[in-house]
């Protein structure tokens, strides 16, 4: 008997029976990965989706090239522009030569015609039927039969020629009289209407109406060329025919681009061949598609790019991209500038304009004399010069006019490479170490919150009135031949502890060295430099020892440029970036005019310290007042000497301004000087033993208003530091 227990099961009755039943287990359900692979495999990846491939997006731009950006897209519009314009003037030139061509091209289709049509009009269907007729009747003369279908086959096509000769008689006078009677417009219509057809008739396989009118190109690519190049130069291998040769795969192009051609290749794989192999043979590249070197501008296509190891980016200009006029600095018409901000400098090759970043940098100028090496190294102490917030530390071991206008801003300024400029510079050495010393004393104790990184930032800059110090030194070579190799040595450290160090305190290194050897570019210094520019050197060894080592092979040649390229150079702003840039050009006066703006800005707040604080011809030019140009002179050339002897003095005088002084002799130096009211105590003047004529500073400071002279001596020394809180 079944026991019914009191609780149901499932809604049922539960029983003893089913208490002592053993369940079956049940079976546990499949685990669903469905949803677990959907997440990590699209479903056109699905390996059971026959139509994976044909659905992946394929990995190419939907747009061409030309229209990817607004600036192509532009520049492309005016390349339409100025090929329209150039073909319009080729046509209209020639548009004598055209009309007689047409009209010889009408005589032919005229004579083709008339031979075309001369069967319909000599009814040329009937001849066969007469001639059939007229054979027979000759065999058979007695068949009269013959004779007479003869006759009438005769008499059919002599009436069809009459009909048709007179149609085409009646129509050609009709179109003589209309044409005769109208109007001139309309005389111009109908012929076109006639002789068109009839010279498009006489046209030959060879023969064309208008000439060639695509404007030569001076380079032509195409990537069969680019094939034949590379395999020239031993960067491919060369097959048995040409199908089954190695060849480049072309990302993009070769395409018009501007004025001249770019592609975007890879090398093959297998071939063991990089982008910077490709790099390293430009030379031999160019020679293979009938350019100069100057004119190949490769690069290696990164990672962030879309790149890899062996994809090149090649830009070969129709003609020499770098002979065109400078253009003019945009520094030159501004107010005001940050030197946060990066430097305009120039533009490339392609017209792309090209910026340096100067803060947190050092750098170095290097090239032959007389290429512009000055005026590039000025571009970056002129944007510094916008820069109320920024000290400027300047030599010039040449002592010429180049840096002469920084005497209103500069904070010290040596010129020339005599004993007393050297002095003068070592002791500007001194100050600067003591300077970072004591700015990194000062970041060390600010908080975090204040100085988060232990470098400067705007609001510490004007908080603590501790700007960023530029440090321009011109001529470097100078300095190094007129010490010992003790004084160089020092020299070299100091100046290589700023660019190394000095950084992060806000020390902004900007030096030049006209000779780019071991003695004048120590390795000491220049492995530490971050930026460096060069001009045109003579060789890849020298341009090596200003770029860096192993930079030529890389594409960054300054040794390619030629005499005409002033004002071109290679910039190097990093281990594997670098271009040949055009350098904007900012002229002396207008250099000069930006240290005038310059003085103001800092005036404004506060910042005219040292040297330029102490500048007479500034408190002069503030004054209102002129002092003569020769004491003035004077006064600058002697500004690291209380005395000095009279062919010293007018030695310097001409390095100064050789046009104004150049014709100078000593008793033409001392009339100047008495005319501009310099009284000498003394003639003969003592230096080193030496008893020659000569000028005390006094006597030429004498000369000066005294009030100028008791304004510039009132010398503010940089404002104190407040002390970390």
């Amino acid at each position: 008997m079944t026991e019914t227990l009191a609780g149901p099961v499932n809604g049922h009755p539960t029983t003893k029976t089913d208490l002592l039943k053993v369940p079956e287990p049940t079976p546990a359900p499949e685990a669903d990965h469905s949803a677990d692979t959907r997440e990590v495999i699209e479903a056109v990846d699905r390996p059971d989706n026959p139509l994976a491939d044909w659905l992946t997006v394929p990995d190419v731009p939907v747009l061409p090239v030309w229209a990817q950006s607004t600036k192509s897209i532009v520049a492309n519009v005016k390349a339409f522009a100025r090929l329209t314009w150039w073909q319009t003037r080729f046509h209209t030139i020639r548009a004598p030569k055209y009309l007689v061509k047409t009209v010889l091209l009408a005589a032919r289709g005229f004579y083709r015609a008339t031979l075309g049509i001369w069967p319909t009009l000599s009814a040329q269907d009937h001849t066969a039927a007469v001639k059939a007729l007229r054979a027979q009747c000759r065999a058979r003369p007695e068949d009269v039969e013959l004779a007479v279908r003869l006759q009438a086959a005769h008499a059919a096509r002599t009436e069809s020629r009459r009909w048709r000769f007179g149609a085409a008689a009646v129509g050609v006078a009709a179109a003589a009289t209309g044409l005769l009677l109208a109007d001139p417009l309309l005389q111009a219509g109908m012929s076109a209407a006639v002789v068109g057809p009839l010279a498009y008739l006489g046209r030959g396989k060879e023969t064309h109406l208008l000439d060639q009118g695509a404007p030569p190109l001076k380079v032509d690519m195409s990537a069969q060329q680019l094939n034949d190049a590379l395999r020239a130069a031993g960067l491919l291998k060369a097959g048995k025919g040409d199908d089954d040769a190695p060849k480049v795969t072309c990302t993009m192009g070769p395409v018009r681009d501007g004025r001249g051609w770019a592609v975007i290749f890879d090398m093959p794989r297998g071939g063991g061949k990089t982008a910077s192999d490709v790099l390293a043979k430009r030379e031999v590249i160019a020679q293979e598609l009938g350019v100069d070197e100057i004119q190949v501008i490769m690069s290696r296509v990164r990672a962030s790019k879309g790149g890899n190891a062996g994809r090149v980016s090649m830009w070969v200009a129709d003609d020499d991209p770098y002979l065109a006029e400078p253009t003019p600095s945009p520094l030159a018409t501004l107010d005001r500038f940050s030197i946060w901000d990066a430097v305009p400098f120039g533009q490339d090759a392609r017209g792309n304009r090209i910026t340096v970043p100067v803060i947190w940098q050092s750098m170095f100028f290097g090239g032959l004399p007389r290429r512009g090496k000055t005026f590039t190294q000025r571009l970056m102490t002129a944007a510094g010069l916008l820069d109320p917030w920024v000290r400027h530390y300047v030599a010039d071991f040449k002592g010429g006019q180049d840096w002469m206008g920084m005497r209103h801003v500069a904070h010290r300024l040596v010129l020339g490479a005599e004993d007393d400029a050297i002095e003068a510079f070592k002791a500007m050495l001194a100050e600067l170490l003591a300077e970072m010393e004591r700015r990194f004393a000062l970041l060390r104790g600010l908080p975090t919150s204040i100085c988060p990184e232990g470098k400067l930032t705007p609001a510490i800059v004007e908080k603590y009135r501790m700007p960023f110090i530029f440090v321009t030194v011109d001529e470097l070579q100078e300095a190094f031949l007129a010490v010992d190799d003790k004084v160089r040595e020092q020299i070299v450290d100091d100046l290589a502890r700023i660019a190394r160090r000095g950084p992060a305190a806000g020390f902004i290194s900007n030096y030049a060295s006209q000779r780019p050897d071991a003695k004048s570019v120590p390795t000491k210094l220049r492995e530490i430099i971050t930026i460096r520019c060069c001009t045109q050197v003579t060789d890849k060894t020298s341009s090596d020892m200003v770029l860096g080592s192993g930079k030529a092979a890389m594409g960054a040649d300054a040794s390619l440029l030629s005499e005409d390229h002033k004002g071109v150079t290679v910039l190097v702003t990093g281990p594997a970036s670098h271009a040949t840039v055009k350098n904007d050009l900012l002229t002396t006066a207008e250099f000069n005019s930006l240290c005038l703006k310059g003085r103001q800005l800092r005036e404004a707040v506060g910042q005219i310290s040292g040297d330029a604080a102490g500048d007479v011809t500034a408190a002069a030019g503030l004054a209102g007042v002129t002092i003569d140009p020769v004491l003035s002179d004077a006064l600058d050339v002697m500004r690291h000497s209380d005395r000095m002897h009279s062919v010293d003095l007018l030695a310097r005088l001409v390095n100064l301004d050789e046009d104004r002084y150049g014709d100078f002799d000593l008793d033409q130096l001392a009339d100047a000087l008495t005319a501009a009211g310099v009284v000498r105590t003394t003639k003969q003047i003592n230096i080193k033993g030496k008893n020659l004529a000569g000028y005390r500073r006094a006597d030429l400071e004498a000369a000066v208003p005294e009030e100028l002279l008791l304004a510039a001596r009132e010398v503010e020394a940089p404002p104190s530091t407040p002390t970390a809180e």
